[in-house]
């Protein structure tokens, strides 16, 4: 048995991942600083354990593992074991990853690092088998023991790769933002897209919605039909399989094949907010009606299952959960038994059956089925002699069938905390939602979730909390929490042409320049400078499957600019790209959110401000066009907002369409002002 004098400490916090494990026989602590002065004190080597809530292998770990008193013991008797939610501090999580990539070549989650007493890592990875890890503790233990300094000069070189990784120069070389560069980023992109189902070419495939904007725009832009047909063949096909719940809505986290068809069942809010956007986006450019689906059922699923009655946003849903013997599995309340189905749906089997694929296509493991559906919902109704509108309600029918079904399921386990930077992101998907179809639910979400921010996550200071949860908000704000809210708020000004969006992006901002800016590469760094230093200080500057928060800023930044008149904006969002241009061509899909911001600076860009008793309305219309270089703004009344000011003429609504601030003159009719919108 492990000794009773130790106890485990996570009892006292409220990350629902760091609950899970409050009951483990380990000697759990959070991350705080007295438990680090412990470690000094004690001159005992630390575990520093990162996961999350909805992750599968964090729980087979814990599982085989953390449950286990033998592991325990050694755990207990030679170690400081911390345990770290990665939503909650992704500094923590930033920082040691960093070092297990360099260790391993690799990253994922569980992560899990043996480190010095003054947290410097010497070993770590990411699964381990539970013979594995008490194999390496030991040894490790015994190795500190007998010859502490060959660890300590590995952690003193590991120290010095962690310091390369975050230095960035300041790109001394200017240069010109070209349409010819950008186009060859695109070619040297091009070999990596899978053109037949979607996606990159791999076979897990990340929904990479930054990626897909991207591309998306810039095949509008420059006529690539090719691309543009790429880009809405994989948003099909990303919604056709697995990787989306048809009936309950919302995406999973990713496909675990090539054809989309078996998902790692998770949902993370910040995947469904960005897709939120990006199918809005589609939805504007193309007017499919499936995607319109798309649009309803993602927004549906979030105000469900991940809404609080403050419209606070909770942060994920598990993929594992109870089966029918109360055993936890990966995808027990997504799956289906053909037996079962055939049963709910009795003659309208068939039908079903050919339209979600309940055959060998759709088949996955142990008799389950996961609904997978490969045609186009007009192609399969002609094929089986079914009017459209029929078929849409037969199938509305199955969906509820099944939807009742599920209530007699015990759903996956929910991750309630609320995360600053992930709910700006859902909020940015409602507006964008909002804009493409007019639906003013979507808007009254968005207002409602900016509101929920700025009564409990935004300090008198202008400063930001991270993480919120039972009515408490607490860990001082990252920069990921600042450039997506700015985003955010720019967003609700575009679709409201209220200015105090705009005031509070603008106070934020100052914030970021003095608490997290780098005057000597013309960055900002992931951390404050009013929190505790770490060993190294991470710059986030490589989009993924959720963009850099330092491209979000340089976005904002030139957005933020462009509408205030401040030429500091601007020309601190220029360094920045200046800073990143040079590494974009050996990589382009890394910097995609720094591609949009080199279509910007590489003209033409546009902003248009739309003044006048009907501008409200005018708006609307003018919000619903797929119009991805262009800056809207506007107002009823007179305003001093920049872009506005002096501008205003009592009796009339007009247009007037500007390019780096110098404006055409005035249109009193929308049309003219359209058709000088050039792409490129």
């Amino acid at each position: 048995m492990s000794n009773p004098k130790f106890t485990n400490d996570l009892i006292y916090e409220s990350s629902p991942y760091l609950l899970q494990h409050a009951h483990n026989p380990v000697d759990w602590k959070a991350w705080h600083k007295n438990v680090l002065e412990e470690a000094k004190t004690t001159n005992k080597l630390l575990i520093i354990s990162v996961g999350y809530s909805a992750c599968h292998w964090c729980h087979v770990m814990e599982h085989e593992s953390f449950e286990d008193p033998e592991v325990a013991d050694i755990m207990n008797a030679h170690y400081i074991s911390i345990k770290v939610d990665r939503e909650e501090r992704p500094d923590i999580d930033q920082v040691y990853m960093q070092a297990v990539q360099i260790m391993t070549g690799s990253g994922g989650w569980p992560m899990n690092i043996v480190a010095l007493p003054d947290g410097r890592p010497v070993w770590g990875g990411t699964y381990f088998k539970k013979e594995q890890w008490k194999s390496a503790l030991l040894q490790i233990q015994q190795l500190y023991k007998k010859d502490p300094a060959q660890l300590t000069n590995y952690a003193n070189r590991l120290g010095e790769g962690l310091l390369q990784l975050n230095l960035i120069d300041n790109n001394e070389n200017t240069h010109e933002f070209s349409q010819k560069r950008i186009t060859e980023f695109v070619a040297n992109w091009k070999p990596y897209l899978d053109t037949s189902l979607g996606g990159s070419k791999n076979a897990q495939k990340f929904m990479m919605p930054s990626n897909l904007d991207f591309l998306l725009r810039y095949g509008y832009q420059f006529g690539d039909r090719q691309l543009q047909d790429y880009v809405l063949h994989s948003l099909d096909k990303i919604s056709f399989g697995g990787t989306f719940d048809h009936i309950g809505g919302g995406f999973a986290r990713y496909s675990v094949d090539d054809r989309w068809h078996v998902p790692h069942f998770e949902k993370m809010l910040y995947d469904n907010a960005q897709l939120l956007s990006l199918y809005s986006k589609a939805y504007k450019l193309t007017q499919n009606s499936w995607y319109k689906e798309i649009i309803e059922k993602t927004a549906n699923f979030i105000k469900t299952e991940l809404t609080d009655s403050t419209g606070a946003f909770y942060s994920a849903l598990d993929a594992d959960s109870e089966n029918e013997k109360g055993i936890q599995e990966e995808g027990a309340f997504y799956t289906w038994k053909k037996e079962e189905l055939q049963e709910l749906l009795t003659s309208e089997f068939d039908h079903f059956s050919a339209y979600f694929n309940i055959n060998a296509k759709g088949y996955w493991e142990n008799e389950n089925y996961i609904l997978y559906k490969t045609e186009r919902d007009d192609l399969f109704a002609e094929k089986h002699n079914i009017p459209t509108e029929a078929f849409q309600q037969k199938k509305l029918k199955w969906i509820e069938i099944l939807a009742e079904a599920r209530k007699t399921r015990k759903k996956p386990g929910l991750d309630d905390k609320t995360l600053t930077s992930w709910n700006a992101l859902t909020i940015t998907g409602f507006a964008e939602a909002y804009a493409a179809t007019g639906n003013t639910n979507y808007l009254a979400t968005a207002l409602k979730n900016a509101e929920f921010i700025i009564e409990n996550q935004l300090k008198s200071d202008h400063s930001l909390f991270h993480s919120y949860k039972n009515k408490q908000s607490k860990i001082n704000g990252y920069l990921e929490d600042y450039a997506f809210t700015i985003e955010a708020f720019l967003k609700l000004h575009e679709v409201t042409f209220d200015k105090k969006w705009i005031d509070f992006s603008t106070h934020l901002t100052a914030y970021c320049f003095e608490y997290f800016y780098n005057e000597k590469n013309s960055l900002f760094h992931f951390t404050s400078k009013k929190d505790d230093a770490l060993i190294s200080n991470p710059v986030e500057f490589t989009d993924n499957v959720i963009p850099a928060s330092n491209s979000v800023m340089a976005n904002n930044l030139f957005r933020l600019g462009s509408l205030t008149g401040k030429s500091k904006f601007l020309e601190t969002s220029d360094k920045m790209l200046q800073v990143i241009s040079d590494k974009i061509d050996s990589y382009p899909m890394g910097y995609s959110n720094w591609l949009h911001l080199y279509l910007n600076f590489s003209n033409p860009f546009y902003e248009l401000a739309v003044l006048g008793e009907k501008a409200a309305e005018k708006q609307k219309e003018l919000q619903k066009k797929y119009l991805p270089n262009l800056i809207i703004s506007g107002s009823n009344t007179k305003s001093d907002l920049a872009l506005l000011k002096d501008r205003f003429v009592k009796g009339k609504t007009l247009y007037y369409l500007c390019e780096k601030g110098k404006c055409q003159l005035p249109e009193q009719i929308l049309t003219p002002v359209l058709n000088n919108i050039k792409v490129v």
